[in-house]
């Protein structure tokens, strides 16, 4: 199975690449700057009486189909610029068309449909965050979904990896590179402790971060999807190395001399067993943490607009830990965790003639984890007891899993201003392995079909109105998912925003494992928006109510028949301009969720979810002293935790214990010095030294508690360690990063 699955996906990348010599056509290029030399994206580039137009990407660039004419007159618009009207005579020299818009703060001509979406890149002048932020925002790890955590909307989650947005579990958020999914983000979960991401955050030159309402292009998200768009070509060749206590990375990224093409590769090994001496750890590690990380990609332009990426990640972990058994006073009891992980992207876009846009994509996944739970004694000899609670605590299981996602999405721009997109999507699973002494054998096909108009109504008023329809061969289940949202430009320089939308999503696969009938989990999303953004700050007010239908229950037995309901407000306000090389921002978040599904035996307040969140993030850069600080501190209101088992007659759960736990708040810090340690080398470095301290402050973190089997003691929750110290060496060679730490400070 899993070399009938690369065969497809090599098969594919060969035809991807013999597609795009046939796709390549004359095609007028160009870009669109502001009078200062700023890109401008979203840019609308038409020619005077043709059917032809385009938009701008995040960089201000864009493609034309050619038109038979010698003399054409474009014209360029966008959002606070004075459009342009500029006659311009093509010849066979003529490759690349330069345009300059001059700011004029009273004209509003096009309106961004924006409810329920952080947008980030790496060209962004305002006030959005960009990749860079995942690796200075204190406390992130260099972690995506980390530093996210840091917006509104992001629950403050310390016992397990993933984004928990409002009111949803951390598997209802969906990462998406380059249009397809990436099915396992993360490194194995392991009991309690946080596991990171495997991906490089300098691989994205955009970040889309939805807490709700997304696109109709995505699916199979319920609360959230992370969608990231990975870097073109580099602007030139470069090397990097990183040396820490507990880890060393190496990395090169290598244009050709062509300037088409390009390839790279990267190397990390993190073992924390010598830090885990120094500094103590509770619990107590006997394997690792110890995680090796492989990743390559090479990338190809075609014709004049073609783009073929390629990215494939193989990676392995061994966690293994020791916990004192709550049933016992002497038995300890044993977790580990093996994991092996091989993840590959294929990516293709061109455009066609006459406004189209063609982009094809593939990924596969392989991954093979080990679970085992085991009891021992003070000498770390195994137990077995064959009476409750103990029986059950030895536990064993392996499941090998392939996933394939083949996609295809057309985009055509219309003469009037209408953009339609539409396409389709395959999700194959075929899982393998174990669970104790029972066999796994199990597929699946999900297969979706999608379409979206943006469309500009009015000079201020703008609508995305698209659907899915998805189909499951295991739930033997097909629905249809509506989505709109509209945007209104204020005469105050604001946007009012709204979404509405439904998002399907099948159950985790432990629960299709089994015959029981289950259907798709289903919320609903109400949003209304306001954002604000001028002279560098910008101020976001969000509402939103979400309604979930056929969660799944596991008492009295294994149903769709969950629900469950979120509501909140949310602020963000960043400010880049009020003080000189400093930049903040401040995040509020209020949610009144409650949930009926899992073991909860009624509606009752997740036990992941806070009513209060906050964050404030600060970044101030020291040109005399050439370092970068970055704070963060957040405080949240305690979580409920509850002891919920089932009771003594019948099938059905109660609970015997609840509370709320004590408030969270950490304060987070990251210095970084930065130079230059072989000055008088071709290649002058860049480089420095890094100093990173998380929960500054030791405050002890409770997370919830574990409780013993007769309920009558509960262990809490907490960090392995009271703090977390990072101190080493980071390098880069041939691309100096200095102006991303400033971040245009």
């Amino acid at each position: 199975m899993k070399s009938t699955i690369i065969h497809h996906l090599f098969t594919a990348i060969l035809l991807l690449y013999l597609s795009s010599a046939s796709l390549a056509q004359t095609i007028w290029e160009g870009s669109v700057k502001s009078t200062n030399g700023t890109p401008i994206p979203f840019a609308t580039v038409r020619i005077k009486g043709a059917k032809v137009r385009a938009q701008t990407d995040s960089a201000g660039h864009f493609v034309l189909p050619s038109v038979a004419k010698n003399d054409l007159t474009f014209v360029v618009s966008s959002i606070n610029y004075t459009t342009l009207t500029q006659t311009v005579t093509l010849t066979d020299t003529t490759h690349f068309l330069q345009f300059m818009l001059k700011p004029n703060v009273k004209t509003l001509n096009e309106v961004t449909v924006s409810a329920g979406t952080f947008t980030a890149t790496d060209d962004a002048k305002g006030a959005s965050l960009s990749p860079m932020d995942a690796v200075t925002v204190a406390g992130s790890y260099g972690d995506i979904s980390q530093a996210l955590r840091s917006l509104p909307g992001a629950q403050q989650i310390g016992e397990q990896e993933g984004l928990f947005v409002r009111g949803g579990t951390g598997d209802e958020t969906k990462q998406f590179i380059d249009g397809t999914l990436n099915s396992n983000p993360n490194y194995p979960s392991v009991p309690g402790i946080t596991q990171y991401a495997r991906i490089n955050p300098f691989l994205f030159k955009g970040i889309l971060f939805s807490s709700g309402g997304y696109s109709a292009l995505y699916g199979q998200a319920m609360s959230s999807a992370l969608i990231l768009e990975s870097v073109d070509l580099p602007d030139e060749s470069s090397a990097s190395l990183h040396v820490f206590p507990s880890s060393i990375g190496v990395g090169l990224q290598q244009l050709l001399k062509n300037k088409r093409s390009s390839f790279g590769f990267s190397l990390d090994y993190s073992n924390l067993k010598w830090y885990n001496q120094v500094i103590p750890q509770d619990p107590d590690y006997f394997s690792g943490p110890r995680y090796m990380l492989g990743d390559a990609n090479f990338r190809i332009k075609t014709g004049k607009t073609g783009m073929l990426k390629f990215y494939t990640n193989r990676n392995k972990s061994n966690v293994g830990l020791y916990r004192p058994d709550i049933d016992s006073v002497s038995l300890r009891m044993g977790n580990e965790v093996r994991g092996y992980n091989w993840y590959n992207n294929l990516s293709f876009q061109s455009y066609l003639s006459s406004g189209w846009k063609l982009a094809i994509g593939a990924s596969y996944n392989y991954s093979d984890i080990y679970r085992g739970n085991l009891l021992v004694d003070a000498t770390e000899k195994p137990v077995y007891i064959d009476q409750e609670p103990f029986s059950d605590k030895t536990h064993h299981q392996r499941i090998r899993s392939n996933f394939f996602q083949p996609r295809l999405v057309l985009k055509h721009q219309f003469r009037a201003p209408i953009t339609l997109s539409f396409g389709a999507e395959h999700f194959y699973t075929h899982d393998e392995g174990y669970i104790q002494d029972t066999a796994v054998v199990w597929k699946n096909n999900l297969t979706a079909a999608f379409a979206e108009f943006d469309v500009a109504l009015t000079k201020n008023l703008a609508m995305k109105m698209g659907g899915r329809l998805e189909h499951s061969s295991r739930l033997n289940e097909t629905v249809a998912a509506p989505r709109i949202s509209l945007a209104y430009r204020l005469k105050d320089g604001g946007q009012l925003n709204a979404a509405y939308g439904i998002f399907y999503q099948e159950p985790l696969p432990g629960f299709l494992y089994t015959d029981a009938s289950l259907d798709f989990a289903k919320a609903s999303h109400y949003i209304l928006n306001y954002t604000k953004s001028a002279n560098n700050r910008l101020l976001r007010i969000e509402a939103y109510y979400k309604r979930y239908q056929a969660l799944v229950k596991q008492r009295p037995q294994l149903t769709s028949d969950g629900r469950g309901y979120a509501r909140g407000i949310e602020l963000f306000f960043r400010d880049k301009r009020t003080f000189k090389e400093l930049d903040y921002w401040i995040t509020y978040t209020f949610l009144n969720t409650k949930r009926d599904f899992m073991d909860y035996p009624y509606l009752i307040q997740s036990a992941f979810a806070a009513p209060h969140t906050g964050t404030i993030a600060v970044k101030k850069f020291f040109s005399a002293l050439s370092t970068n600080v970055n704070l963060s501190y957040s405080l949240a209101a305690g979580r409920p935790y509850y002891h919920i088992r089932p009771v003594e007659t019948g099938n059905y759960t109660a609970i015997y214990d609840q509370g709320t736990t004590k408030a969270y708040n950490t304060l987070n810090m990251h210095i970084a010095y930065l130079t230059s340690f072989f000055k008088k080398w071709k290649r002058k470095d860049f480089s420095g030294i890094a100093l990173g301290v998380n929960n500054v402050l030791g405050t002890t973190q409770v997370f919830g508690y574990n409780y013993s089997f007769d309920g009558q003691r509960k262990v809490p929750i907490t960090l392995p360690a009271s703090r977390m110290i990072y101190l080493g060496v980071f390098m880069s060679f041939g691309i100096n990063r200095t102006d991303n730490f400033l971040d245009n400070l």
